[in-house]
């Protein structure tokens, strides 16, 4: 049986829709990086199942997923922020082969019956095959 995915908010079921949108279901894309199953491949893997993360309130996920040198001590995550779509801008590097990349993306989500956006361009980086998210560029 599948390791269960540690969340605050009820996760989707394995054939359902992936909350980061990328076409796949929950089972075939980001479950298994969050379950700890495998490790993302690439950076936009890592910020798909980063973002899903935020959707499930899996702040385990979020804090071994960041670089050590970047990674704050906790993270405490709203409840009260319901995110509900990604999309992916613009992707540098970021493979399976490369020590690092650059993922540009726009999370929309709703906070106290308002919209809002996150835009961000972040940094990964890759050690011992592993990516991790190191920090938001200006």
């Amino acid at each position: 049986m599948p390791e269960a995915v540690p969340t605050r908010f009820p996760a989707p079921d394995p054939g359902e829709r992936c909350p980061c949108l990328s076409g796949l279901s929950f089972g075939e894309c980001c479950r298994r990086h969050l379950a700890g199953e495998s490790p993302a491949p690439t950076a936009v893997q890592l910020m798909r199942s980063r973002y899903t993360a935020f959707v499930t309130g899996d702040a385990d996920y979020l804090l071994s997923t960041w670089h050590p040198s970047t990674r704050p001590a906790d993270l405490e995550l709203d409840p009260s922020i319901r995110w509900y779509r990604l999309d992916i801008m613009r992707i540098e590097r970021g493979g399976p082969l490369d020590h690092d990349g650059i993922v540009e993306f726009a999370a929309y989500y709703r906070h106290d019956g308002e919209r809002g956006e996150q835009r961000e361009v972040s940094r990964f980086d890759r050690t011992d095959g592993r990516w991790r998210y190191v920090d938001a560029v200006s």
